[in-house]
């Protein structure tokens, strides 16, 4: 697997780890975070390199700033 859907697939489960921890389904979280449930299902199983709009959507419904959900995730030079 290369290094970058390494990196996709660590973001979303803690996306999906903190969804969940709020009581949310994709349903309900997308909803509440204008956001595409199938879109935001791809980004959580690592399948979509999100923008920067989708993600301050997503840590705005998660009531968290951006460095907390992607604290640690490294991108190692090709």
């Amino acid at each position: 697997m290369p290094l970058n859907n390494v990196e996709l697939l660590t973001l979303g489960r803690r996306i999906r780890r903190a969804r969940k921890l709020l009581g949310f389904s994709q349903k309900a979280f997308a909803t509440k975070s204008g956001l595409d449930r199938s879109n935001l299902g791809r980004m959580e199983r690592g399948d979509l390199n999100m923008n920067f709009s989708f993600l301050c959507d997503i840590c705005e419904g998660l009531a968290c700033d951006i460095a907390t959900v992607t604290r640690g995730i490294l991108s190692l030079p090709s």
